[in-house]
């Protein structure tokens, strides 16, 4: 296990070259094992990386946010929603399923017709991300325990 905790600057660009963001990202744990949350792809770049250290990581939008799927996005009346707030495009909702709760974006209004959106909105897109470490170090077995469901130092005799 090589996990380190970084804390790097970072431009998102689209594959066409285009700025999505820029931001500072401050102490991320680079620890993949067992990872399946979103941008496996990014962390996996960020693996062994050192201090003013530069990289350009290509992710697929399958270790991104992952593929658009079209079965995340529902078509309801405003009235079914049940809000007393006016929506407007790009506010988000949570719904509630067998239990489970959904966030989804409103990403159109006709009437009282509205298009809600669970997708990440860079869902199925490739990214290019463009780091410069500012710190990096070991991660602790404490902090990668904290991230895990599991606890490494369980598994260590």
């Amino acid at each position: 296990m090589n996990a380190q905790i970084v804390s790097f600057h970072c431009v998102v660009k689209d594959k066409m070259g285009r700025v999505i963001s820029s931001t500072f990202n401050h102490d991320v744990l680079t620890y993949d094992e067992n990872q399946k949350d979103l941008l496996v792809g990014l962390i996996k770049g960020l693996q062994n990386l050192s201090k003013g250290e530069k990289r350009r990581i290509v992710v697929s939008a399958k270790e991104a946010y992952g593929f658009y799927d079209p079965r995340q996005v529902l078509h309801c009346s405003r009235e079914n929603l049940k809000r007393n707030k006016v929506l407007s495009l790009g506010d988000t909702v949570m719904l509630a399923d067998n239990g489970d709760k959904q966030v989804y974006r409103v990403t159109e209004i006709l009437g009282d017709d509205v298009t809600l959106d669970a997708n990440h909105p860079l869902a199925g897109q490739d990214l290019v991300f463009e780091i410069e470490a500012t710190a990096a170090r070991a991660a602790t077995l404490d902090e990668v325990a904290d991230s895990n469901p599991w606890d490494p130092k369980a598994s260590l005799h």
